[in-house]
């Protein structure tokens, strides 16, 4: 007699069984019971189509395999994808960057008198709705005020988020929100950026690369964020000094009117009796502190916060 041939599946593993039938009544007892302990074995093991949307055990387990794999892959790339420069002190002897956050606000004109009356420059970190909405009059009109007198601006993103808490779409955006704001303002592409809170990651780094910006840090924290009080801050620009520091990059507020009216005269007079020359931070990385510059545009109504 011919063999008979049995094919059961589980999951994506499928096997064949070769029976010969007998005229025995014993064998084709065998065989009645190997087909039906078969199909109840797998209506128990696979009650649900292997081509089905993945909700079995096995299904899941491969869906999870799967998932790791792409995660591995995904990993491999990011460690491949350009990461911006990132910058926390200058290059130049004798040379202090000193750089004013959270802007523009109250006393940024304040700040730029302080420097330009001693001959010196600083760099502007704006944001474009943080303290204030870059788009008001004031805002604008400082901003204005700032480059008329040489002093640098940075982007300091949108709204002062912490950018490892970003997907890579809104990382994009809070960056590119406030570089149109500036170009619109003042003509001007920033060439750097620094991250709120200096918090980073490679995500973060691979965005400021593609939008052609170098991130810049710090080495000297006056403290003022962080509520730290004026003979505090005034004491990291003495013991900074002290130390005989070839360089430094200082993190300071404008928004703090403490800063700007004590500790940044205090600051200025104790560097320049050190012979330290004030410079923006592209002047002290010796870099260009633009990407490009255009025609200032005149306000409209899609220019809001």
């Amino acid at each position: 007699m011919s063999p008979l041939f049995a094919r059961y599946c589980f999951s994506h593993y499928c096997t064949t069984v070769t029976m010969v039938p007998s005229s025995s009544y014993a064998s084709a007892v065998r065989f009645v019971l190997v087909v039906l302990l078969s199909r109840a074995f797998l209506a128990l093991a696979s009650p649900t189509p292997v081509a089905a949307s993945g909700s079995g055990t096995i299904g899941a387990v491969d869906a999870e395999r799967d998932e790791t794999a792409v995660d591995r892959v995904k990993r491999e790339l990011d460690a491949r994808a350009p990461l911006a420069q990132l910058f926390s002190s200058c290059e130049n002897s004798k040379q202090v960057a000193l750089t004013f956050d959270d802007g523009p606000y109250a006393w940024s004109t304040e700040v730029s008198d302080f420097l330009t009356e001693v001959g010196g420059r600083g760099t502007f970190c704006y944001n474009g709705n943080n303290w204030a909405c870059i788009y008001d009059a004031e805002s604008q009109a400082r901003v204005k005020y700032a480059v008329a007198r040489g002093h640098q601006v940075v982007s300091h993103t949108w709204r002062h988020l912490d950018l490892t808490q970003l997907s890579f779409d809104r990382i994009h955006d809070e960056m590119w929100r406030v570089e149109q704001a500036l170009e619109r303002i003042v003509g001007l592409a920033p060439a750097f950026m620094r991250p709120p809170y200096g918090s980073y990651n490679n995500l973060v780094r691979q965005v400021s690369y593609q939008r052609n910006q170098s991130m810049i840090l710090w080495d000297l924290d006056t403290g003022d964020s962080l509520g730290k009080s004026v003979s505090y801050s005034e004491q990291q620009y003495y013991d900074a000094i002290n130390q005989n520091r070839e360089n430094i990059l200082a993190l300071n507020h404008e928004t703090y009117q403490s800063t700007v009216e004590q500790v940044l005269p205090y600051a200025i007079k104790l560097l320049q009796s050190k012979n330290y020359q004030l410079v923006t931070v592209a002047e002290c990385l010796n870099m260009a502190p633009y990407q490009w510059t255009t025609t200032p545009q005149m306000p409209s109504s899609s220019w809001t916060c």
